[in-house]
């Protein structure tokens, strides 16, 4: 298997074409890269910016340059000696019309050949909800007609540029006639005769007849698990990877799919061992990946949640908290506040699939004559929906592994009291297969689209609302991480690492990726308001009196109200360019483009005071016209202010950078490189994180001869410093792979007076060993004084070489930092 020792995210589309990665290949090679790992590849829906909305999965997208401009890519990367990587989307396809199998299934129904590729369930008609309005209103309003295909030159029925085929039996023999049709009645007649129906894109969350993407209707579930579902939705995917032109697969979503460890079993087996695969999973605090999952590893999104217990003072975030609910006037209670969220998505965004796993339920204690109701079960299923604390179990036809089992009986535990002891004892029975016969098959469907369900509702409540309701520290709301308050410890931070390096030495270590909440950099300084509590809230203070004159009180409360006035000035903060200058105004300008649409963002996904479904528009108004008051040219006492401000957060935030950088690059995993990240990134959330980065720019200033200056505070700035830091270590780890790969991970001892504001650890191997130090917590001390990190006998008494530097030194039995760069990451290597 080809273990990638550094693997480098492009996104294509938006611009980005396979002739234009081929021509960035010199500079991954000298930036030390050795995987391309692209974004899904496959033709697409037209004008899609992200690829994952797969029409054709057997197709290279021609909007990239399709199969010519891949295979000059793939020859130009072979040439190199660097691999690929691919990202494949086996849970889900376009619910679009340019996708030939979906269509098919429109025209012909159930009868279609791929009418049980997609999850569909075909007790009742197809709904397609992709209509502004409810049918009899869209009809009345001649928004529907019926006309040939302007491709086909069959009978369709046309809802503005769609045109929705109609099944053979409702034209044939008459086409004539039915093209004739302009009757309102008779459209509705010939509506009703087709195996679909037209509805209000609104009634999808209570009204869907196919399974989606989370809460993406214009995504629709692919029953992948079907062996011949697998071979057509893989052909091209396993071709490239015979070929040797693939080297791996990153699996998006696993989680989605009926059977994860089946397809993940059927992947290995059809793309052999020598294929290096990971999954997009997110692993909840302590949960590992099921052990017979044949794959390298996850994308890392547990290596950001990791991150943070190495760069955030536990010593005083409790009093960032305190400021918050002092400014906000409300105690921030974060586990009402997951429930909230949790309820939301059970009863609102997510009702139509509750109310089939209900349905499911309710008739197999009918079939087994359980003495229990739809009611009670409506009681109990909610709560255990509710109350579920990870992703999903892994149960299969076969019944459900004990450590899923162990699972739910400490969830159905904790809700014992809340629901019918009767309902409970059911939903235990049918989730860990304890049915008679005669029910095992709907018993097997239930568990599988309860499985299917949680990941989403934990997604959406967590990710997608939670974390865009509680604006303590924005940094900490990252994709992956645990969403209660919690300690954080360096020591669990090594724990961490040791754990990695034991579970999943292979996988992607990410701090970035084009689902992150920010950029890696943001991240890094948002980090810092757990070292100044304090500061940061008189900051906040005083900006807020600065800019009060903006707030609208006309519907009888602010807008924006403290909460997310707090909300806008640090996510304001973390994007902040490290050399923007307050007049500057073009720049500003450019800025308040990002900044504006990430703000209409942020406070729809919090669903509180409006919503994408209902939009409140004065209310967003209101706060739109305040974020941009913050940015415009003429509010200089407010910018000259935060700039002012900003700068001991700034740098800091940038040694900060530093640190998780090196720590990415030596510690256990796969270090991943987001596209534009080598150098500074502070994204907001996507769409602004999928920007194409100045590649001209980064190809220019990458100087891979010189040693890093860390006095020259340009290189800081303008990122050239952890551009150099990232190809010195890549390429050592190109040169001592299985030092890296294989080495022990050993937490190393520091004390004297400032332990605290050091990390440091060795890997060490048979033939080598190194040191890693680096510095944390440093925003009201920058220095390290009189400290020492102790070196065990192994480590000790050996020649090290600086790999930033050169330097060489031999080394006792520890080191002293009262002379080193406390902004200086040290790492040696010995060998």
């Amino acid at each position: 298997m080809s273990i990638p020792t550094a693997t480098y995210r492009i996104q294509f589309r938006n611009g980005m074409t396979f002739d234009r990665a081929a021509a960035l290949v010199p500079y991954l090679q000298q930036l030390g890269i050795s995987h391309l790992y692209a974004s899904p590849i496959f033709t697409a829906t037209q004008g899609s910016t992200h690829g994952y909305d797969v029409t054709d999965a057997n197709e290279i997208d021609p909007q990239i340059g399709g199969r010519a401009g891949f295979d000059r890519l793939a020859a130009a990367l072979q040439q190199a000696g660097i691999g690929l990587v691919l990202d494949i989307v086996p849970n889900h396809m376009a619910a679009s019309l340019e996708n030939a199998w979906w269509h098919d299934v429109i025209e012909h129904g159930e009868a279609s050949q791929y009418a049980r590729y997609f999850d569909i369930d075909w007790s009742r008609k197809l709904t397609l909800p992709f209509l502004g309005d409810e049918f009899e209103r869209v009809l009345e309003q001649g928004d529907l007609s019926v006309k040939a295909s302007a491709t086909s030159g069959k009978p369709v029925l046309a809802y503005y540029d769609s045109e929705y085929p109609l099944t053979p039996a409702s034209w044939q023999g008459r086409e004539s006639e039915v093209l004739a049709l302009r009757d309102p009645a008779a459209i509705a007649q010939l509506h009703a005769r087709q195996p679909w129906q037209l509805t209000s894109w609104r009634t999808a969350r209570s009204n869907l007849s196919y399974r989606r993407f989370f809460e993406i209707t214009g995504l629709v579930g692919v029953r992948v698990e079907d062996p011949a579902v697998f071979a057509d939705s893989h052909r091209l995917i396993l071709e490239l990877v015979h070929a040797g032109i693939v080297d791996g697969l990153r699996v998006d979503h696993v989680d989605g799919l009926a059977d994860p460890l089946g397809y993940l079993q059927q992947l290995r087996q059809a793309a052999g061992e020598h294929c290096y695969i990971t999954v997009e999973k997110i692993l909840a605090e302590g949960e590992q990946l099921p052990e017979e999952w044949p794959i390298s590893g996850t994308t890392g999104y547990e290596f950001i949640a990791a991150l943070s217990h190495a760069l955030i003072d536990d010593s005083q975030i409790d009093m960032l908290h305190l400021a918050y609910e002092a400014i906000t006037g409300q105690r921030n209670d974060v586990a009402t506040g997951l429930r909230a969220a949790r309820e939301l998505m059970v009863d609102r965004n997510f009702a139509g699939e509750f109310a089939r796993l209900l349905g499911i339920a309710t008739r197999v204690a009918q079939q087994e004559h359980r003495h229990v109701g739809e009611a009670e079960l409506h009681v109990a299923l909610r709560e255990l929906l509710i109350a579920f604390p990870v992703y999903r179990t892994y149960g299969q036809p076969a019944g459900m592994p004990l450590a899923g089992e162990e699972l739910l009986l400490q969830v159905l535990e904790q809700v014992k009291h809340s629901a019918s002891p009767a309902a409970l004892s059911f939903l235990q029975a049918l989730l860990l297969g304890a049915v008679t016969e005669e029910a095992e098959r709907d018993a097997t469907e239930f568990r599988t689209r309860f499985q299917q369900l949680t990941g989403p509702l934990m997604a959406k409540a967590v990710e997608d609302t939670l974390f865009f309701r509680n604006h303590v520290a924005l940094a900490i709301n990252e994709v992956g991480a645990e969403p209660l308050p919690h300690a954080f410890s360096l020591s669990h931070f090594h724990e961490e690492m040791q754990t990695r390096l034991t579970h999943q030495p292979d996988a992607l270590s990410t701090t970035s990726t084009h689902d992150t909440k920010r950029g890696e950099d943001a991240r890094a300084r948002l980090y810092t308001l757990s070292e100044a509590p304090a500061l940061w809230a008189e900051n906040v203070t005083r900006w807020r009196q600065l800019n009060q004159s903006c707030l609208d009180t006309s519907d009888g409360e602010p807008a924006p109200e403290p909460a997310v006035e707090w909300m806008l000035y640090q996510a304001l903060a973390g994007v902040w360019p490290a050399t923007l200058q307050p007049d500057d105004t073009q720049a500003l300008a450019a800025l308040c483009e990002r900044f504006i649409p990430f703000v209409e963002k942020a406070l729809r996904e919090a669903k509180l005071r409006t919503d994408w479904a209902d939009n409140n528009e004065p209310y967003e108004k209101a706060v739109l016209s305040y974020a941009r008051h913050l940015l415009a040219a003429d509010n200089r006492a407010f910018l000259d202010d935060f700039s002012h401000a900003l700068q001991p957060f700034i740098r800091a935030g940038l040694v900060n950078s530093l640190t998780q950088t090196v720590i990415k690059l030596t510690a256990p995993g796969v270090p991943d490189i987001y596209q534009g990240c080598e150098a500074l990134d502070f994204s907001l959330v996507d769409p602004d994180n999928r920007r194409e980065p100045d590649f001209a720019q980064l190809t220019q200033q990458l100087d891979t001869a010189s040693a890093p200056d860390f006095t020259c505070q340009q290189d800081w700035l303008s990122g050239r410093l952890k551009q150099q830091i990232i190809a010195r270590v890549l390429h050592l780890r190109r040169d001592h792979p299985q030092l890296f790969r294989f080495g022990d991970y050993q937490p190393l001892s520091v004390t004297g007076e400032h332990p605290e504001k050091v990390v440091a650890f060795a890997r060490q191997d048979s033939d080598s060993a190194l040191l890693v130090i680096a510095p944390r917590l440093i925003f009201s001390d920058a220095q390290w004084g009189h400290t020492l990190v102790a070196l065990n006998e192994s480590l000790a008494h050996r020649q090290y070489r600086n790999v930033l530097n050169g330097e060489t030194y031999t080394i006792a039995d520890s080191i002293a930092l009262e002379n080193a760069s406390y902004s200086a990451p040290l790492i040696l290597i010995s060998s």
